[in-house]
């Protein structure tokens, strides 16, 4: 037997964006009990340097009621079968304009498993080239910062930056040897 197996599932709620179903679950003691899943699908994020700077993006996130500094990151629903290496380069185009020269796979990290199965494929960015922005509508008030390397780690130490994925990809990233 698994460690938990799945007796019933249903949806509860879906969108375009995601579906959240409850699971009625057996664990391995006998024990019943629910579990709710978040289903998204996996996004790309995208950590693009030049000279020792990287290009962020700040919007409005709805959920916390603030605007956020973060890397260009999302995913497509619209395209699901989508190589990661295309979204990559598909959301750093939407959001910044930027074109890569160069897109270096850095890994493959989850977001937060204790509810939801998306994952996010993390990419560093170099030889950019700048073109126009192609926003989407949720976007419309995503701004572009440039911003040095330093100043970026200094506003992860002082709670500037709270996105975990730009956190831990820029983590990821240094800790592989892509970022200097």
């Amino acid at each position: 037997m698994k460690d938990i197996e799945t007796l019933d599932s249903k949806i509860v709620y879906q969108n375009k964006w995601l579906t959240v179903r409850e699971d009625k679950i057996l664990r391995a003691s006998g024990n019943e009990g629910i579990y709710g899943v978040v289903e998204k699908p996996d996004f790309a994020i995208i950590i693009p340097i030049e000279d020792d700077h990287v290009y962020l993006v700040e919007q409005y996130r709805y959920t916390i009621g603030e605007r956020q500094i973060e890397f260009p990151q999302g995913a497509w629903e619209d395209k699901p079968d989508s190589s990661p290496l295309e979204l990559a380069a598909g959301e750093l185009r939407e959001e910044t304009g930027l074109r890569a020269g160069k897109m270096e796979y850095v890994g493959f990290q989850y977001l937060a498993y204790g509810f939801c199965n998306q994952g996010y494929h993390i990419f560093v960015a170099s030889d950019l080239s700048q073109g126009e922005q192609d926003l989407d509508r949720e976007e419309e008030d995503l701004k572009v910062i440039k911003m040095s390397l330093t100043d970026f780690k200094n506003k992860i130490i002082a709670g500037d930056i709270k996105d975990a994925s730009s956190c831990n990809a820029f983590g990821l990233a240094s800790l592989k040897g892509f970022l200097g």
